[in-house]
């Protein structure tokens, strides 16, 4: 059972990851990638031993999310993709872990601004031959790769939830 348990809480870190390794490179961050985040979140709660009454917690954060992620997208903010995956990461991350992955998410993000600005104007010049999507990240009005921050936002809070929190305690 602690063997499917820790595949079950794997999976948040692996597919944040992929989500923000694909939008470092594509600029987008495919649907599935929220999707199994969603159908993941039962079972792994379900593993761990979280009462209802927190999975219910956990899936009206997700729903605060959604509606906060479709403000910004309607505010030409962040993309779609951006506002679906902190929707289904704050699925995972509950009460507890959200307040968190949002204050990660809002570092990692302006560090990752700041670098990528620095890049763009003293880097660009000597990227010639690289891959496409180097040469994309570093135009100069270019669009931002959220995905990469709030990757790095959900594995910081990741610690802090009840997912583990529970899981912690019980072994």
């Amino acid at each position: 059972m602690d063997t499917v348990t820790l595949l079950l809480l794997s999976v948040l870190p692996l597919l944040v990851i992929a989500a923000g390794l694909r939008d470092l490179t594509t600029m987008t961050i495919p649907n599935w990638i929220s999707g199994l985040l969603i159908l993941a979140f039962f079972p792994a709660a379900f593993m761990v031993g979280l009462s209802p009454l927190t999975v219910a917690a956990h899936a009206g954060v997700a729903v605060i999310a959604l509606f906060v992620g479709m403000g910004l997208f309607a505010m030409r903010v962040i993309g779609g993709g951006d506002a679906k995956l902190m929707a289904a990461t704050c699925l995972w991350l509950g009460v507890t872990g959200s307040a968190m992955f949002i204050l990660w998410t809002g570092v990692a993000g302006g560090v990752f601004c700041l670098t990528l600005m620095f890049a763009r104007t003293q880097l660009r010049p000597y990227v010639h031959g690289a891959p496409h999507w180097v040469d994309s990240l570093l135009e100069p009005k270019g669009d931002i790769p959220y995905g990469v921050a709030i990757a790095i936002g959900a594995l910081m809070a990741f610690p802090s939830s009840a997912l583990l929190t529970v899981f912690a305690a019980g072994r």
